[in-house]
């Protein structure tokens, strides 16, 4: 008889969106005439911009020709998307990336979920809290969480608590781990953390072996001129650090899906190269992103795709900008907006984050993201985006605070 992965079986209830969609469906079926904003789960509003999809109608035209027809692509991924990303992403901002440490890939959070597949499954996994609850999830799943605890922890894993006490920022643990997952700007908090706080991070995992876990997949929301994009704008992170880097947020390519990771060949464990393990891993479980969506991707970084992308992120930090100052205003305490597209407030009145997000769902009809569903350090908090359109969040905003 097959056996199963008993490590799935370990995992509580949904993945935290999915719980918030079908708590939304049920609510839905129960009241069809309500009219419902989402300013819950991070996805996009606005559509492709127009340099985005005008390549992308050229390559399905190369692709309806024999003699520019494309097959499968190149493990890494096309040179003219993986020169574009070294030259506008690194380059400009000094950083030494080549081009054979950029891995194209399908999306931030796929690849969060499998770098695990080059790591031990005995190796020690800190995370934030609270935190994206992929990096927690794909551990489970592989057996390197432990058990799930009443407390609403898994046994194994290293939680480093990030609180308004300490500014939503990270302390060095006392237990010492080998991987350490850090996502700045910060989803859920909107925190953005700064290169003297990086260097803490990037020093330790040298000085102990550790391998620091990246998401800087919202890096391109930073208005801070002093604020890092890149971990590896931090001396010594090319030895100790992978970066994970997402379309889906500053290109609007959540449904077209494409994003990148960055390797460095310097980065070795056990005398092992973590690039050429993650190179192994891509090339035979991954044959690539569609050169359509390459191809669309690249044309992010032509003048006429960075001055319309810029355009759109400013959109949806001005409906940060809505969020943040109309609750604050109403008397909430609210974080973020300021270099993230998220804002996490404080549920009001002692209220469970699971019971405000009910309250805003049945009272306003307005969907947000429960803290708690983010780990145990979440609760008492809930996570708003910025990603609806400009009129629907002005409407939401007006609707919560006329509860209070």
């Amino acid at each position: 008889m097959a056996r199963i992965n008993e490590n799935f079986n370990k995992l509580p209830g949904s993945y935290l969106f999915s719980e918030i969609a079908k708590r939304v469906s049920a609510y839905r079926a129960e009241n069809p005439d309500r009219d419902i904003i989402s300013l819950g789960i991070g996805d996009v509003t606005q559509p492709l911009v127009p340099a985005v999809v005008k390549a992308m109608h050229d390559a399905v035209d190369e692709m309806s020709a024999k003699e520019t027809f494309k097959g499968y692509g190149p493990d890494h991924g096309y040179d003219f998307l993986v020169n574009a990303i070294v030259d506008n992403e690194f380059a400009a901002r000094g950083i030494d990336i080549s081009a054979d440490e950029v891995f194209v890939s399908d999306g931030a959070k796929s690849d969060c979920a499998n770098i695990g597949d080059i790591f031990s499954t005995d190796n020690v996994v800190a995370v934030c809290d609270p935190v994206y609850p992929v990096y927690v999830d794909t551990n489970a799943m592989a057996g390197r969480a432990g058990e799930f605890g009443a407390d609403g922890r898994w046994s194994k894993l290293v939680y480093m608590p990030c609180t308004a006490e300490n500014g939503f920022t990270p302390a060095i643990p006392e237990k010492t781990p080998d991987m350490i997952y850090l996502c700045y700007p910060n989803n859920p908090t909107g925190a953005a953390a700064t290169k003297e706080q990086l260097k803490v991070w990037v020093d330790y995992a040298n000085k102990n072996g550790s391998v620091i876990l990246y998401d800087s997949a919202y890096e391109a929301f930073i208005s801070d001129p002093e604020l890092p994009h890149s971990i590896f704008e931090i001396e010594g992170a090319e030895e100790c650090a992978i970066e994970f880097r997402s379309f889906s947020k500053t290109a609007g390519f959540t449904g077209t899906r494409c994003a990148y990771t960055v390797v460095p060949k310097e980065l070795k464990r056990e005398g092992v190269s973590l690039n050429k393990l993650w190179g192994r891993r891509q090339s035979t479980k991954f044959n690539g992103t569609p050169y359509i969506v390459q191809r669309g991707a690249a044309a992010i970084f032509t003048e006429q795709g960075k001055r319309e992308t810029r355009s759109v992120i400013d959109y949806y930090m001005n409906n940060a900008k809505v969020i943040r100052e109309g609750l604050s205003n109403a008397g909430f305490t609210v974080y973020g907006g300021m270099n993230a597209p998220y804002i996490w407030a404080k549920t009001p009145d002692g209220l469970s984050s699971w019971d405000f997000f009910d309250k805003l769902l049945k009272e306003a009809g307005v969907v947000t993201t429960p803290g708690a569903g983010f780990g145990p350090s979440g609760e008492g908090y809930i996570r708003l985006t910025a990603f609806g359109s400009a009129e629907a969040t002005g409407q939401a905003v007006e609707r919560i605070v006329s509860l209070f």
